[in-house]
């Protein structure tokens, strides 16, 4: 079965109506015929029929065992975390998503949970790195904001002999484009508020592990503490995810163009995409995901935030805002905004500069959106001189 008919069919048909579309279960708590005796449903922090049709569909997309739904892309990396105790340690990615590097950082590592953050691209790194206390490791790939992208099978690999877990970021990938659990990993998460929402209208986060008594582990703490999914942002992501395999192929055509587009202009001095074959880990990009993605950042020759400043503010199509993974075209300025709680410092010893421009490539016409840096780029000039 192909990956747009897989998803598409692993959406079930209502069994009660025939209903094509999943119902929205709006409801706290279900009628039980004598006490602890119900249909699979009690109170629905523990379980929501909407939130478990999607749920069951991230778990078989990823190839994974189980999937869970949680209000937010950092409520399920918390969930993750919280599989560790005092003493463990986390083996990062150095690019980090700024959200993640705070809770590591600012929330965990005060309660005993050590973080160290390496560059992952370099395998040499992490096997140089991991130590008996490292419980878990961490990439996203590619990493946000600079599109580094790790060997998740070589990596897996060093995992396995040290008896640490492997969780992947899919968020930027999508399960349309890269298979973390095939290739190794033990857990996979998403920001579903990104490409499988796809709207730019709900915030949501997936976990998916390998294994069912992972997944226990992480059902227990989705109950235990709380943080679940609602049952109409379930339905969203569910929707989202349907169109799915369309989207990721028509995001990555158009940033495709539009990385090719900053090569050729002077001011700009790194244009970070992995389409492109200049990038550093094009091979293994080419080797793990279908589609490149809809996200390439940029930055400028003299490293001036005033000029990158000028050029996020002056885009018409581009809109000046944090996320990505939408229809609509967004641009940012990282070091501004998404990744503001991370020390300069440690932002440009990731590559985060200063005059980094992230893009998140929609589906309007490419057309439209060179056109609009275009005139970006000649506006912000002329503001600056």
């Amino acid at each position: 079965m192909k990956e747009t008919t897989k998803i598409l069919h692993s959406i079930p048909v209502d069994e009660l109506t025939g209903a094509v579309s999943t119902p929205i279960y709006q409801t706290s708590t279900f009628v039980q015929e004598a006490p602890g005796i119900h249909k699979g449903y009690d109170y629905a922090r523990s379980n929501n029929p909407t939130r478990n049709v999607l749920e069951n569909l991230i778990a078989t997309l990823e190839n994974g065992q189980k999937g869970y739904a949680f209000a937010s892309g950092l409520a399920a990396i918390d969930a993750v975390v919280k599989l560790l105790q005092t003493g463990d340690e986390i083996l990062a990615v150095d690019d980090i998503y700024g959200g993640a590097f705070r809770l590591f950082t600012h929330v965990y590592q005060k309660f005993g949970i050590h973080i160290k953050y390496v560059d992952t691209t370099d395998v040499a790194n992490v096997a140089e790195s991991i130590s008996d206390k490292t419980k878990l490791i961490w990439l996203e790939s590619p990493t946000n904001p600079t599109l580094k992208i790790s060997d998740i099978e070589a990596i897996s690999k060093i995992a396995k002999s040290k008896n640490a877990l492997l969780c992947v970021d899919n968020t930027f990938a999508s399960p349309a484009s890269q298979k973390p659990i095939d290739l190794g990993a033990d857990i996979v998460i998403h920001s579903a508020t990104k490409y499988l929402g796809g709207h730019s209208d709900l915030i949501a986060g997936l976990v998916v592990t390998r294994t069912e008594e992972l997944g226990e582990k992480i059902k227990f703490i989705q109950n235990a503490s709380g943080g679940i999914l609602a049952p109409f942002d379930s339905w969203l992501v569910i929707r989202g995810i349907e169109t799915l395999p369309l989207r990721i192929k028509q995001h990555t055509e158009n940033a495709q163009k539009i990385a090719e587009f900053l090569l050729t202009k002077e001011v700009v001095k790194n244009v970070y995409y992995p389409g492109l074959r200049q990038h550093k880990n094009h091979e293994i990009a080419k080797k793990q995901q279908k589609y490149f993605g809809g996200i390439v950042t940029f930055d400028l020759k003299n490293d001036s935030k005033e000029l990158a400043t000028a050029i996020v503010c002056h885009t018409k199509y581009f809109k000046l805002a944090e996320s990505l993974g939408g229809l609509k075209s967004l641009i940012c300025l990282p070091c501004e905004m998404t990744h503001k709680s991370i020390p300069t410092e440690k932002r440009y010893e990731s590559g985060v500069t200063d005059s980094l421009i992230r893009l998140s490539i929609g589906l309007e016409d490419v057309e439209d959106l060179i056109d609009d840096l275009e005139s970006a780029f000649e506006i912000a000039f002329k503001t600056k001189n």
